[in-house]
């Protein structure tokens, strides 16, 4: 597989088989991701990567805070912008309703959308979850260095015939995600990633995603 067809092919899985993913694999994966750009070579990344029962008992910590709400939530920074409109408002709600649509969940059925919403808390049963952090100095240079890490990794889970799922949303639990899993005080809880094997029989797997045309997002000059 080439880069293009990994490009390509990469989508955020939602619903992944019973099948286990050789941890082989996962070190050469995140071993070859250590090639990614940081600035000035930082590397700010940092990650516990849970499977069987330490990500079990991740799960049911998560479960007993969910019925709560937003009450039981604990992220400590804000996943959106405090003032988002426009154009990308528009993104983050298409996305959901093709999703919605993909599943045959109507927007009026309130409970079966709050059904789909906890799978985010069982990775949408993937069999692997990488938990992402990073110490409490870096800036927002460096948290972007975590996303092209983030994309590496993505990228060589294709390669591997692999797929994922990349998740901020168990960022709404970092109090759990803390207790469950030893990350330093002094680092910051950024998200995680589902990894395993796809279901392509699976609806939630095959609906288009839209994405903004070229002429959208880049101006070119001087050409």
């Amino acid at each position: 597989m080439n880069v293009s067809q990994a490009v390509a092919s990469r989508r955020s899985v939602r619903a992944f088989l019973d099948k286990p993913v050789d941890p082989e694999v996962l070190r050469r994966v995140l071993t070859r991701a250590q090639r990614a750009p940081s600035g000035s070579n930082m590397q700010p990344w940092h990650a516990v990567v849970l499977t069987g029962e330490p990500f079990a008992r991740l799960q049911a910590a998560v479960a007993a805070e969910f019925p709560k709400g937003r009450a039981g939530h604990s992220i400590p920074f804000d996943m959106h912008p405090t003032a988002i409109g426009g154009v990308y408002k528009e993104r983050i709600s298409g996305v959901g309703e093709a999703l919605y649509a993909a599943l045959g969940i109507p927007r009026e059925d309130k409970a079966g959308r709050l059904r789909q919403y906890a799978a985010n808390y069982r990775s949408f049963d993937a069999p692997v979850l990488m938990l992402v952090h990073t110490p409490n100095i870096m800036a927002r240079p460096q948290w972007a260095d975590m996303g092209m890490w983030l994309q590496t990794v993505m990228l060589l889970l294709r390669e591997e015939g692999l797929d994922s799922c990349p998740q901020l949303s168990w960022a709404d639990y970092t109090d759990q995600v803390r207790q469950c899993v030893a990350i330093p005080e002094d680092h910051t809880f950024y998200c995680g990633m589902a990894i395993g094997f796809r279901d392509p029989d699976a609806a939630v797997n095959r609906f288009a995603v839209s994405r903004a045309s070229l002429d959208d997002v880049v101006r070119f000059e001087g050409f």
